[in-house]
């Protein structure tokens, strides 16, 4: 874990601090799929991703999701320090899109190393950061773009997340992705094939000039 610790947070984590991690951290390895996060379930580790992509969503009152944003290598996610802070419930869902390796922090040590170290701080306000501007442009992209345009911006950020040009998901996934149904996404994706920006196959989509 120390290695990989060293690769991804190296050149911004004190070397104390990846001690620290090593020491209390829990080194996890979750296949694609897989819920990590809940919502309604409370927090008591923060992760911190080495390898892999997570996607962040988020429920509506009759139960249908929204895509937030995904969360890469070197990447954690604020909602969840938030809730980590304020002892609260999550009310995000994290899913794991590809095989993800991650480190598991105890919630307690948060405050103690936003105290202690400075380069924990920089990446808990950058993290902040960085989550709030995916939120906006999640909110513009709703609120000023149609859907076929969210569709393209959704299938090229699936595919440099998953380094693959190939798009696994059935359009009922993609459906609940965008919080809208199966009919408009599967005709919206036939009007790209046709426009030669994509190909349609059985069991995948693939990309070809998106």
């Amino acid at each position: 874990m120390r290695e990989e610790l060293l690769s991804t947070f190296g050149t911004q984590f004190e070397q104390p601090l990846i001690d620290e991690i090593v020491a209390v951290g829990k080194l996890v390895e979750v296949p694609a799929g897989e819920t990590i996060m809940d919502i309604g379930n409370y927090v008591r580790f923060m992760p911190l991703l080495l390898s892999g992509a997570i996607k962040v969503l988020r429920e509506d009152d009759e139960g249908d999701e929204l895509l937030l944003y995904y969360l890469e290598q070197g990447e954690t996610c604020s909602v969840t320090m938030a809730c980590c802070m304020g002892q609260t419930k999550s009310e995000i869902r994290a899913i794991t899109e590809t095989e993800t390796k991650i480190v598991m922090v105890p919630v307690p040590k948060m405050e103690e190393w936003m105290a202690k170290y400075k380069g924990w701080r920089n990446y808990v306000f950058e993290s902040y950061h960085n989550r709030l501007n995916e939120l906006l442009n999640t909110v513009d992209s709703i609120a000023f773009k149609n859907l076929d345009q969210r569709l393209v911006a959704y299938l090229k950020k699936k595919a440099q997340v998953t380094n693959d040009d190939c798009i696994r998901n059935t359009h009922q996934e993609i459906a609940y992705d965008l919080h809208t149904s199966r009919v408009v996404i599967s005709r919206l994706l036939k009007k790209l094939e046709k426009m030669k920006k994509l190909v349609l196959h059985r069991n995948h989509i693939q990309i070809v000039d998106l």
